[in-house]
């Protein structure tokens, strides 16, 4: 997995992008941030670059495609599913349903948005961390 491939951040709400962008440079994230409003368009994206990115953040509420199916999308497609790239979860919904259909497409991580700004932070940090980290296939 390029550690140095982008991050790829699916979010349709302006402030939640702006904040992650900010987080992501506290933390000084070396990765390029690549920030998409909609699953369609960062499935296509995907579909069509050279990047192999390092990591896709996705909300699960986003219009005309959800999170949920832009990660059916992905696992669907050999050539995408081989690249292996983590899929996070990264939203407000808590649902316990939601949750264990995430986990059985399956997911890499379901993290609810926090309310405070340093939790995020901190979240953000320990997700990054722990991929720089982790042996996945390439």
């Amino acid at each position: 997995m390029p550690r140095n491939g982008p991050i790829i951040i699916v979010e349709d709400d302006s402030d939640d992008s702006e904040l992650l962008k900010d987080i992501f440079e506290e933390l000084k994230v070396p990765n390029i941030l690549r920030f998409f409003n909609s699953c369609a368009v960062a499935l296509d994206y995907l579909l069509t670059t050279l990047e192999k990115p390092f990591l896709i953040i996705s909300d699960i509420n986003l219009p005309a495609m959800s999170g949920l199916d832009f990660l059916k999308k992905i696992n669907e497609n050999e050539h995408l599913r081989k690249k292996s790239v983590p899929f996070i979860f990264f939203s407000t919904t808590s649902s316990n349903e939601i949750i264990q259909k995430a986990y059985c497409m399956p997911v890499h991580g379901f993290f609810v948005k926090p309310t405070s700004v340093d939790e995020q932070k901190q979240m953000m940090k320990m997700i990054v961390d722990y991929w720089r980290f982790s042996k996945i296939p390439f």
